[in-house]
């Protein structure tokens, strides 16, 4: 059997209707014919995907049991045994429980595939790996199930439910995503609109890169190499000359007559790493590009119009800008140049060519006269060429006849090599040229006249002279090349070095300016910062300082408001060039420095800001309730004009306790939470009995008849602060109390390898999943009560205290409904005896076993 397809729908965010089309879809295949099976698909309570189930087979689900827990799975087996040709099964990145056959449900979908079952699954955008972080830095919650975007890639078809935020929006408005219990929540929250926005555009950008990966696969499987105009793509070429931007700004503007064109910069490294471009200036031109909203590449090639010409087809670009040459007209006849080069062999790419106002501004230029070596080297060389011409002159005159014409001119070669490999180019050529008029002179007929009487004698000379500038050249460059290359290695592992030096931390910058004065021999270096024309007296002076300033200073700057100050020997333009880039780092690290400072700044002002306006709602909402009713009973029960019976007193006087305890608990946790954020919660730990602070906790909840407690006889002790351990387990035990009015509250505990488990289970409205973790931020009650019934403290108070004991807390799903709360803690190495003033406690009741009733503390 072949392998089965597999089809995604992809939406933007929960309720798009991502299910409701699949099983759509489904019901379509089944007219046709098509054996379809659902495996399992999420309804979520909404009534329409519901009712799309009707009329279609259904695989029953597989229990698997965990930690005491039995959750339902989706059951791979008997998928495969019933072997169905379509299955539809919902939210692909669901992790299953432990013990299932395969630990995400993606694996499940793989396997299906391989077995020849075609499959329609779902899928929301904040749930592809690559965008987790994104999704993140917009809405504010980290996914912790994701899929690997190579397995939605690898689907045979891939295909966006989309609705906009506010159809979205509407729809849950009414009740058709989330019950109405939830819906405020939602709203304020995952579901804002500038979320759903910027969530649809990620989902739109991620289908469009995967259209554009499949044409360039479709194109390379049928072996098109031409290209195909379905969007103008404009590549331009850069090398970090002047002529950058007019060409960046030039290509821009083609890209936005094609509407939603693409713009591509694009710079050639040649592989020996001898480049002229200037670092400098290719980060101004990349910042323009990108501002642009274009991106920025590099690639690597000796052949830049084969690379360039490479890139732009690799792309699919319909358009590439180029500068006209920066050489003069003799230099372009000589060589066409790389324009001429793009021009010829770019087939189907339209090539711009740009002029600027630095086209032909380079003349016909030599060789700089100091070559590439010392100038102890050169007097050398032209010392050897001065010697060496009258030395082998008189030698081959003393030979005389014994040699002719051709061996007198390979010895003076030989000459001219020689001088070149010492002197390099210039003293090479006043060898060439003096023993040129030499062989002239004294062995070319007739003798004693620089005239030449045979054509033989011509076309030899000529040919020397050819073959002695050309060697020299050719020993010449290669010295210069040598050199470059030695230079760039020095460079770039002084720039290495100069970026491990601004990773360093707050000791960045006075390691860089450390290493400028080391690598270029100066006494002293200093970052100054200088007032502008608008603030000539805004200047903060030296920023930082390295060495002792003792003579003459020398300022390069960096910035309009930075200078790098130097004392110590002038340095030459390539040291300059060098001196740039640590100039430009010594700026970037400064400013993260302050950045670091202001965002550490601005952090500390807002969370207490935070708090503060935190507090004072709690102040002005929750605490005020008690007090009013402290207030309102004992002005009651002061009264001289009110008649009131004994029940009356005492139904006041029960609001008075009432209220008091409720505000002694308000005020408890605020002190709590003020501890843990000042670090001044210092727990004692010891072996402590857990049934016995169960027990003394379940006192602070108002109705301990409506829980119940499940634990072995034999659970070990465990490692805490019992006072504050019974704080954690009330804690928890009252919040699950008030949020699942009217069901029962299980407390379960269990030893887990050397921890105890100890699990609040409730049956009450859940959590959404994006928002688990806020559960625990201080008050913070993501609109699940109403004023008066607490400062959202509670589960904040009981993380900080269990992290304080070196125990973690943490928040599951309610198989069928409801939210768990998990406490794990450490057992304790020793168990020590039952402490006296618990002996004697009675033990905790459990569920009644067959009925189904609960039982708790009388």
């Amino acid at each position: 059997m072949g392998r089965g397809t597999l089809r995604i729908y992809l939406g933007a965010a929960p309720g798009v209707g991502k299910t409701f089309a699949a099983l759509g879809e489904a019901h379509r295949r089944a007219a046709r014919g098509t054996d379809v099976v659902v495996g399992l698909v999420e309804t979520h309570g909404r009534d329409g995907t519901g009712r799309q189930l009707e009329g279609l087979e259904v695989l029953p689900r597989a229990e698997v049991t965990h930690r005491g827990v039995t959750l339902s799975e989706f059951d791979v087996d008997a998928a495969l045994l019933r072997a169905p040709e379509l299955l539809v099964l919902d939210e692909l990145a669901h992790t299953n429980a432990p013990g299932s056959r395969n630990r995400y449900r993606w694996q499940d979908v793989e396997e299906l595939v391989a077995a020849g079952i075609s499959v329609l699954s779902t899928i929301n955008v904040q749930h592809l790996a690559s965008l987790t972080d994104v999704v993140a830095q917009i809405t504010g919650v980290t996914q912790g199930e994701t899929v690997p975007d190579e397995v939605v890639r690898r689907a045979d078809q891939v295909e966006l439910v989309d609705m906009s935020p506010e159809a979205l929006r509407r729809r849950l408005a009414h009740g058709n995503v989330y019950p109405a219990e939830r819906v405020d929540a939602a709203m304020g929250n995952w579901f804002r609109v500038g979320n759903l926005t910027a969530l649809r555009e990620l989902a739109l950008l991620w289908l469009a890169d995967r259209v554009d990966e499949g044409l360039r696969r479709y194109r390379a499987e049928h072996d098109i190499d031409h290209v195909w105009e379905t969007r103008e793509r404009v590549v331009v070429a850069l090398t970090g000359g002047p002529e950058g931007e007019t060409l960046v700004r030039r290509a821009a503007r083609v890209a936005r007559r094609g509407g939603d064109g693409v713009l591509l910069a694009v710079h050639v490294l040649r592989s020996d790493g001898l480049t002229g471009a200037s670092p400098a200036a290719l980060r101004t031109q990349r910042a323009l590009v990108e501002s642009l909203g274009g991106s920025y590449h590099q690639v690597v090639g000796d052949d830049v119009p084969a690379a360039l010409l490479e890139f732009a087809r690799g792309v699919d670009a319909t358009q590439l800008v180029l500068g006209t040459s920066r050489r003069s007209r003799w230099a372009r006849a000589v060589r066409g140049g790389i324009g001429g080069e793009v021009i010829a062999a770019g087939g189907e790419i339209d090539v711009h060519m740009v002029t600027h106002g630095a086209a032909g501004s380079r003349g016909l230029q030599l060789p700089p006269l100091t070559g590439a070596l010392t100038a102890r080297r050169r007097w050398a060389g032209l010392v050897l060429a001065l010697v060496g011409v009258p030395t082998v002159t008189a030698v081959c005159l003393l030979l005389g006849s014994a040699l002719s014409l051709a061996s007198v001119l390979l010895v003076f070669l030989l000459l001219v090599v020689a001088v070149a490999l010492v002197g390099g180019l210039y003293p090479a050529l006043v060898a060439a040229v003096v023993g040129g008029l030499a062989e002239n002179w004294f062995f070319t007929q007739p003798t004693g006249r620089l005239t030449v009487s045979q054509l033989d004698d011509v076309i030899a000379l000529g040919g020397y002279l050819v073959v002695a500038v050309a060697v020299a050249t050719v020993v010449d460059r290669s010295a210069r090349r040598a050199t470059a290359a030695a230079r760039s290695r020095a460079e770039t592992a002084l720039l290495a070095s100069l970026s491990r030096s601004v990773l360093a931390g707050n000791r960045g910058l006075p390691s860089l300016l450390e290493q400028v004065r080391e690598a270029f021999g100066l006494q002293a270096v200093s970052l100054v910062e200088v007032g502008t024309a608008d603030d000539p007296s805004g200047g903060a002076g030296v920023v930082a300082a390295c060495g002792e300033e003792q003579g003459p200073t020398e300022d390069v700057p960096v910035t309009d408001t930075l200078r790098m100050r130097l004392c110590g020997r002038p340095l030459a333009p390539n040291d300059r060039r060098v001196l740039v880039a640590f100039a430009e780092q010594a700026a970037v690290a400064l400013k993260q420095g302050r950045l670091a400072v202001q965002a550490a700044e601005a952090d500390r002002l807002a969370a207490g800001n935070s708090m503060r306006t935190a507090l004072l709602a709690a102040v002005s909402h929750d605490l005020r309730t008690p007090l009013a009713g402290i207030k309102a009973a004992s002005s009651a029960l002061r009264s001289t004009e009110l008649r009131l019976t004994e029940a009356d007193r005492v139904e006041l006087v029960e609001t008075v306790d009432e209220s008091a305890d409720r505000l002694t608990a308000l005020v408890d946790n605020l002190l709590d939470m003020s501890r843990l954020q000042a670090g001044a919660l210092t727990p004692v730990t010891a072996p402590a009995d857990l049934l016995g602070v169960v027990h003394r906790a379940l006192t602070w909840v108002p109705d301990p008849s409506a829980i119940a407690v499940h634990a072995p006889d034999d659970l070990p002790p465990v490692l805490a602060d019992p006072g504050l351990l019974e704080r954690v387990v009330a804690n928890l035990a009252d919040n699950a109390a008030r949020h699942a009015p009217g069901s029962p509250v299980v407390i379960s505990a269990g030893t887990i390898a050397d921890r105890v488990e100890v699990r609040v289970v409730d049956r009450g409205p859940g959590v959404a999943a994006q928002d688990r973790q806020r559960v625990f931020a201080p008050f913070q009650r993501l609109g699940d009560a109403p004023a008066g019934q607490g400062v959202g403290l509670g589960l904040a108070v009981a993380r900080g205290l269990t992290e304080a004991m070196g125990g973690t807390l943490d928040v599951e799903d309610t198989p069928g409904g409801g939210l768990t709360m998990v406490l794990s803690l450490q057992v304790a190495r020793t168990p020590g005896p039952r402490p006296a003033d618990e002996e004697g406690v009675p033990d905790l009741l459990a569920d009644r076993a067959g009925d189904g009733q609960v039982r708790g503390l009388r």
